[in-house]
């Protein structure tokens, strides 16, 4: 692994350990890194939480899925840091620090894999690993100004990988570019077993798109006209069942849960000091109900249903990616709180339905990337990968 000047503190300071790739591949050439969720052979696998760290050992084995990378030839470059048992959409490691954006450097890189968007964003790497549970690729890839992906849930293998919340955690990835994006996805996602067809259904969901602020709906109002000229007008529809705090309430109910089923007994055991938002999150998650996550659980399966039903085979939604522009560095821990939970009320579609979703940087506002995404049918993310290409092509 080479010396990386890594002033954007994206990568943790692990001793460097060779990790062997393939000579040659679709990815040779490329670098990557890997957030510290994944185990990679020679390294521990730390989590953002001290103890974890203290607890790994040194792994033996490396993840399936870092490992495809290896096999195709890209080049390991180091592990990025991650918000503290990913757990977070802050980007901000009370122990491991905050990595910068390269995009947008007032500007919060956003969690949980805040170093792997950061090491993307200033080029210290051609493309990263993250994973995505609440939008923790999805929401970075927004605020640095890249490429991100939540693909359809169980596509690619997290074995290997530290979980938060099994039901609802995804392997993604961030590239600068959509060609390196494109390269990598062929290799992670294969081919789809629901491809798109020819003639698809762009769709604007009206209610999402009315939970923006009008100088974000301003702001969206190019990236959205570049979408439509690369695939068609898109027809207008709406996605949520009951209405957005149900589906939000319903998503945290089940996440909080089996974040608590992963990681209670390790917090309760060994009392390990957890940073600010991170200690008051598994407070909660503790207190989540048995009525609570039964409703939560019977209304995913009602939505994912809708959601199908919806988009059919050929449906694709275009939306924002998440409220705004990333949040000031400086920003209060209450403002920091609100600005999340209105973005997961975005964000929650894919991890209720299963569904992939990919963030495009189309956008800006103030000076800061924005997101625009489409959101497609589960089995479908090479035909979004191709979309997003089409997009950048035509315009």
């Amino acid at each position: 692994m080479p010396f990386i000047d890594d002033t954007a503190h994206a990568f943790l300071p692990y001793p460097d350990v060779p990790v062997p790739h393939a000579p040659a591949g679709t990815l040779a050439g490329l670098s990557f890194g890997v957030k510290d969720l994944f185990d990679v052979a020679g390294y521990p696998t730390g989590g953002g939480q001290p103890l974890v760290l203290a607890m790994s050992g040194i792994k033996t084995k490396t993840a399936p899925a870092v490992q495809k990378l290896l096999y195709a030839g890209a080049r390991f470059v180091g592990k990025t840091v991650t918000d503290e048992l990913a757990f977070s959409m802050n980007g901000n490691n009370a122990h491991f620090g905050a990595p910068i954006n390269g995009a947008a450097a007032g500007r919060i890189a956003g969690g949980s894999s805040s170093g792997s968007a950061s090491a993307v964003s200033n080029n210290l790497c051609d493309f990263a690993l993250g994973s995505d549970t609440g939008g923790s690729v999805r929401a970075p890839a927004n605020h640095c100004g890249l490429y991100g992906i939540r693909p359809t849930h169980g596509r690619i293998s997290l074995d290997g990988v530290l979980d938060l919340s099994p039901s609802l955690d995804t392997c993604g990835y961030f590239a600068r570019d959509v060609d390196t994006f494109t390269r990598v996805s062929a290799v992670l996602l294969g081919e789809d077993t629901a491809p798109l067809p020819t003639s698809f259904r762009l769709l604007k969901p009206l209610d999402i798109w009315a939970m923006l602020d009008d100088e974000v709906l301003t702001a969206q109002a190019a990236p959205l006209a570049r979408v439509e000229a690369a695939l068609g007008k898109a027809a207008e529809t709406r996605v949520f069942l009951d209405d957005p705090d149900t589906a939000y309430w319903s998503f945290r109910y089940i996440q909080g849960h089996e974040a608590w089923v992963v990681n209670g007994p390790f917090i309760e055991r060994y009392c390990p000091p957890l940073g600010p938002g991170i200690a008051e999150r598994f407070a909660w998650s503790k207190t989540v109900t048995d009525a609570q996550l039964a409703a939560a659980t019977s209304y995913r399966e009602r939505f994912k249903k809708h959601l199908t039903d919806l988009l059919g085979s050929d449906g694709v939604l275009v939306m924002p990616t998440v409220a705004d522009i990333a949040p000031l560095i400086s920003d209060s821990g209450d403002r920091l709180e609100s600005y999340r939970n209105r973005s997961i009320q975005m964000l929650c579609l894919a991890g209720l339905s299963g569904f992939p979703q990919i963030s495009l940087p189309l956008g800006q506002r103030l000076g800061a990337p924005l997101g625009l995404s489409l959101l497609g049918p589960a089995g479908s993310d090479m035909g979004l990968v191709r979309l997003a290409q089409s997009i950048m092509k035509a315009t």
